[in-house]
């Protein structure tokens, strides 16, 4: 079986572990702050900010953005449910603009959903492939908006050849490190800044609201003192998980360079395809590859349920990414309704993600291309 996506890890990784399991610190020891710079130093940011997941990342930087109720957050349906669910934990409202024909949020049409209680745009990098952030910027800097980049799938990937991360257009960017990512912590996220302010803000939040700067405390009644000055969440990561990440990280360029080079044998198998389309890359951007979605072909996307059950029987364990997050019945429950996003909708009923991990190897990657060439080729003669 040959998973969409899976972690890579080896004998390094699992020495690295075992040392921090040895040792005094298990979590919140030095492991996360070595973790924490050497991120930062790849993407190229000031500071960031390890925590327990993604979700727990996106969470803490719409905090940290002071978001509110009843002010709004914009973001891309084309996601997992985290991008919007952030703004729902602040007591906000998540907004949806509809995607270009890549998945990406349509930059275009932002302005036309900002209203007076829009604080928080939240640009989805889709299976690795940035949007345009000086759209995005230039889009903020007229209104006065945060920038929050959802990079979670976007490790290694760049626009305009500034690395995703490193928050030259944003205000701040999160990535996670689930299994399936480009590194992997176990579960585990980190928020990016070159904000002092908001990075002080984000270290609180991770834990408890609770602080022990001199600078920060109202008083000082000895070296056990501590106060809550926020009401923030034990949204912590372990030093056995920054360990693995530390390791990890060591050999994020070989893993991007590894997914490129699937990505371009897929590309030079599918390129002519009467079946499906091939995401491409948009000028001054280059993908990261988290996912390989291919989009059925008008001819075939009614057969999509049909043609995702052949492949898992032929051993491909491929996904859908995604589900437009308004269409899940939470979302339906609050009001949001169908054919907000058109476009997102359509995208949805013909995308399949197939298999895309660093630690494929040629034979597999030919195995994919040979059995997906073949259950098209049943499904044509059947039609």
């Amino acid at each position: 079986m040959i998973p969409y996506g899976r972690q890579s890890i080896n004998e390094e990784d699992i020495k690295a572990v075992v040392e921090v399991l040895k040792s005094d610190y298990l979590t919140t020891g030095p492991k996360v702050k070595e973790f924490e710079e050497l991120f930062s130093r790849y993407v190229g940011s000031k500071y960031a900010v390890a925590v327990s997941s993604g979700t727990a990342a996106l969470h803490i930087a719409c905090l940290a953005a002071n978001l509110k109720k009843g002010e709004e957050l914009i973001t891309s349906p084309m996601t997992f449910a985290a991008s919007a669910n952030c703004a729902l934990y602040c007591d906000a409202k998540p907004i949806f603009v509809d995607i270009n024909k890549s998945g990406l949020i349509n930059e275009d049409a932002i302005e036309s959903k900002i209203s007076d209680k829009t604080k928080v745009i939240i640009p989805v990098h889709y299976s690795g492939r940035p949007v345009n952030m000086h759209k995005i910027q230039d889009i903020a800097k007229k209104r006065n908006l945060i920038v929050i980049e959802d990079a979670c799938h976007a490790l290694g990937a760049s626009f305009n050849k500034s690395l995703i991360g490193n928050c030259e257009f944003s205000d701040m960017s999160v990535f996670s490190f689930h299994p399936v990512k480009h590194i992997t912590t176990g579960e585990g996220g980190i928020i990016t800044t070159n904000s002092k302010k908001l990075y002080e803000k984000l270290l609180l939040f991770r834990t408890h609201g609770i602080t022990k700067s001199q600078n920060t405390m109202s008083k000082n009644e000895g070296p056990w003192f501590y106060e809550m000055i926020y009401l923030g969440f034990n949204y912590r990561i372990t030093d056995i998980q920054c360990a693995l990440g530390i390791s990890q990280l060591s050999r994020i360029d070989d893993f991007v360079t590894r997914r490129k080079e699937i990505a371009q044998e897929y590309y030079e198998a599918f390129n002519n395809s009467n079946y499906f389309n091939c995401l491409i890359d948009f000028d001054k951007q280059i993908s990261s590859y988290h996912l390989f979605p291919i989009l059925l072909t008008d001819k075939y996307k009614n057969k999509r349920k049909e043609i995702f059950q052949m492949m898992r029987n032929a051993g491909l364990w491929i996904q859908v990414h995604y589900i437009p997050v308004y269409l899940h019945p939470f979302y339906q429950n609050l009001g949001y309704q169908d054919n907000l996003c058109p476009i997102a909708e359509d995208f949805y009923q013909r995308e399949i993600s197939i298999p895309m991990y660093a630690s494929m190897s040629d034979i597999d990657v030919k195995f994919v291309i040979n059995k997906i060439q073949e259950i098209f080729e049943k499904i044509e003669k059947s039609i």
